[in-house]
C-alpha cells in the first residue's frame, strides 16, 4: 500500500513537470520513450526471443509519437507498411527462434500501442485542426479529463475494494477487483471531474462552458473504458503467465500496468 501510494504521488509529479512542458519537444519524445518501454514490456512478457523483431517493435515505438509530433516526409501509411515487411523478413530470416505469433504480437506493441499514447500529441492539438471551435484550453482540459478518468477510476476502484469489496469482479482475469471498488471508482471519479469541471468553466474558459449534464455520460464512458483496457492488459499477462509487465513503478508494475 505504501509503495503504491509512493509510487502514485511520483507519477503525478512527473506529470505535472511534462505539462507544463506540453507546448515543447518534451511533451512528444516523453511519450515516445513511454511507447518504446511499454512496446519492450509487451514483448518480454510474450517471451519473444528474436533481437531483430524486438529492436524493430521498440524503435517503431519509438518513432510513432515523434512522427505524430514533428511529421516526416514519408507519409505514416508507408512507414507502417515498410515496418510490418521488415517484421516478416526478420521472420524469415530468423523462422527457427521467431513465430508467426511473436510477429503478431510485435505489430501490437509496435503499432497500436504508441498509437494510443500519440493520442495525447493529437488531442494537444486539436485547436490547429479545428480553429474556430476549439482553443488551447479546451484541448488541456480534455487530456486531463481523460487522464484522470484512467488514474482516478482505478485509484479510488482499488481504495474502495480494499475497504468494501466483498463480491469480484473478474476473479480469473484480475482476482483483486471487485464490483464494489468498480463502482466507488467510478462514482468518486465522476465526482471530481464535475469538480475539475467546474474550476475550468469558472475560472479558465473565456467562453463555450461545457455543459454538465452531457460531461457526465462523457466522464463515465471513458472511465468504463479505462476498466476495460485495464482488464485487456491484464488479459494478455494472464495468457503469458506474468504478475506484471515490470517493475519499473513498485506498487504498480510496468508502464503498462
Amino acid at each position: 500500500m505504501r509503495e503504491r501510494v509512493i509510487s502514485g504521488i511520483l507519477i503525478i509529479v512527473i506529470m505535472i513537470s511534462v505539462f507544463i512542458g506540453i507546448y515543447t519537444p518534451v511533451f512528444g519524445i516523453f511519450f515516445a520513450v513511454l511507447s518504446a518501454m511499454a512496446a519492450f514490456e509487451i514483448l518480454r512478457v510474450a517471451k519473444v526471443e528474436s533481437k531483430g523483431t524486438k529492436v524493430l517493435s521498440t524503435a517503431f515505438a519509438f518513432i510513432v509519437p515523434i512522427y505524430i509530433e514533428y511529421g516526416f516526409v514519408i507519409p505514416l501509411e508507408v512507414l507502417v507498411l515498410v515496418y510490418i515487411l521488415a517484421q516478416l523478413i526478420v521472420m524469415l530470416k530468423n523462422h527457427e527462434k521467431t513465430k508467426f505469433e511473436h510477429v503478431a504480437v510485435s505489430l501490437y506493441a509496435g503499432i497500436f500501442i504508441p498509437f494510443c499514447f500519440a493520442t495525447f500529441i493529437l488531442i494537444r492539438d486539436l485547436y490547429k485542426v479545428y480553429p474556430q471551435e476549439i482553443e488551447k484550453k479546451y484541448a488541456l482540459f480534455l487530456i486531463i479529463i481523460g487522464m484522470c478518468c484512467s488514474w482516478l477510476t482505478d485509484t479510488f476502484a482499488y481504495f474502495v475494494g480494499v475497504k468494501f469489496g466483498k463480491h469480484k469482479m473478474t476473479p480469473v482475469i484480475s482476482p483483486k477487483k471487485s464490483i464494489e471498488g468498480a463502482v466507488g471508482g467510478l462514482v468518486i471519479c465522476l465526482i471530481l471531474n464535475l469538480v475539475i469541471l467546474y474550476m475550468f468553466n469558472t475560472y479558465i474558459f473565456d467562453s463555450g462552458h461545457l455543459n454538465y449534464w452531457v460531461f457526465i455520460p462523457i466522464s463515465l464512458l471513458l472511465s468504463i473504458s479505462s476498466m476495460f483496457g485495464d482488464l485487456v492488459a491484464s488479459v494478455i499477462k494472464r495468457n503469458y503467465g506474468a504478475k506484471d509487465y515490470g517493475n519499473l513503478i513498485p506498487g504498480h508494475g510496468g508502464i503498462m500496468d
